[in-house]
């Protein structure tokens, strides 16, 4: 009974094995259906709709006056921006990418640092707005660079009283149990602080006093509560408000110069000239070929002194400023061969004549070009004359003299 219950039960067992391998079959297919299911959806899904791409913002600009740090605008990407030394941000100074394409923060600006825009002057100073820099002008008895210590000294002489568009009432506030007075930017506090009264500040007087940096090109002029600059005639005020630019009389058609003449601008005017050649001496004439050059007609063969005498004359002008800074190059001369003719091998340059010789000098500055330099300054105004020759040799011999007759238009202004 043992051995057959043995039997019956082995082949129980394989009825399973066969059951389950059965089962695992049709399991695996219906996984492998499942799966190939979901692909085909997600096939057809992803057609229909693909992935959008990521979103991005509008490019940004460095504003003026500063820089930018970072280059892509993509979602949640951060910008950064700083300004130039002397200016400060206005706006964002980070801004992100948001999803909706926007981004966040305001448009960042650079505007240039005020000095007195911090209120650096204590105790009713007054500050004065200089060329990169602040001045307090304090009130007694204070003193210092930002009227920071107490001193006995008399008040400031620095203002205009006579006429009363110089002078004005303060601003005055009662603060637990005390008035305060303060004047307007430009004005300061004379008196006593019972009947304190607003005098300007004379601000030409007091850079000029204190050995301060000019305020001026040229004139200052006091106005109640400021300064203007003014230029002299002939110039006209620059956009800075400071500096003097000369006026091109020429250019603008505002001269009076005849038709014979040529119109030459000048520091603060222009000149009228009228170029001649010299006379005929001997077998030496000359002949006009531009308005501002004379060539020698042909010598004779024989003639020695007609071949030394100048070949060309020309007639330079310049307009130059009053202490104009030394050495200076002014004016170049050279030399230029005629087609199919040897030019020259060498050259010399020398000073011919002139009214103030020991002013210049003349030098070569490369094989073929001389320099006529200023070595000791002018001041003007003064009409300076000075002749440059330049003698050509070809193996050593001499071939032609060049010479140029300089004017120099020395202005009264260093301008």
């Amino acid at each position: 009974q043992s051995c057959l219950s043995r039997q019956q039960l082995l082949a129980a067992i394989r009825q399973m094995q066969q059951l389950l391998k059965g089962q695992e079959t049709r399991f695996s297919e219906g996984l492998r259906a499942v799966r190939s299911r979901l692909s085909t959806i997600h096939a057809s899904l992803a057609k229909a709709a693909p992935e959008p791409p990521a979103a991005s913002c509008p490019a940004l600009q460095a504003p003026a006056d500063g820089r930018k740090f970072g280059t892509k605008y993509l979602v949640d990407h951060e910008v950064h921006f700083a300004c130039d030394p002397g200016f400060q941000l206005l706006g964002s100074s980070t801004r992100m990418c948001q999803a909706n394409g926007s981004w966040t923060g305001q448009e960042p600006h650079c505007a240039e640092i005020s000095e007195c825009s911090s209120s650096p002057c204590q105790n009713g100073g007054t500050c004065l707005e200089g060329l990169d820099h602040f001045k307090c002008l304090c009130p007694a008895p204070w003193t210092g660079s930002t009227c920071q210590y107490q001193a006995q000294t008399a008040p400031p002489t620095w203002s205009v009283t006579d006429d009363p568009a110089f002078s004005r009432q303060p601003r005055c506030a009662q603060i637990a149990q005390t008035q305060q007075c303060s004047c307007d930017p430009g004005f300061h506090m004379s008196g006593t602080a019972s009947n304190g009264i607003c005098q300007d500040l004379n601000e030409c007087e007091v850079y000029q006093r204190e050995g301060g940096p000019r305020l001026c090109a040229h004139a200052c002029v006091n106005i109640p509560g400021s300064f203007r600059c003014s230029c002299p005639a002939g110039y006209i005020l620059m956009g800075d408000g400071k500096s003097c630019e000369d006026i091109d009389e020429c250019s603008l058609s505002q001269d009076n110069c005849t038709s014979g003449s040529t119109c030459i601008n000048t520091g603060g005017g222009f000149q009228c000239v009228t170029p001649q050649c010299p006379p005929a001496v001997g077998n030496v004439s000359y002949v006009k070929t531009s308005p501002f050059q004379c060539e020698r007609n042909p010598c004779p063969m024989e003639s020695r002194s007609c071949h030394q005498a100048p070949k060309t004359i020309s007639f330079h002008y310049l307009p130059l400023p009053s202490k104009l800074q030394t050495p200076a190059p002014l004016f170049r001369m050279a030399t230029a061969a005629a087609p199919g003719r040897p030019g020259p091998d060498s050259l010399r340059f020398g000073i011919a004549g002139g009214n103030n010789r020991g002013h210049f000098v003349v030098q070569r500055s490369d094989r073929h070009t001389g320099e006529l330099i200023l070595v000791q300054s002018l001041q003007g105004p003064r009409i300076i004359h000075v002749d440059v020759d330049m003698s050509e040799y070809l193996d050593r011999v001499f071939q032609a003299k060049h010479l140029s007759k300089i004017t120099i238009f020395v202005s009264a202004y260093e301008f």
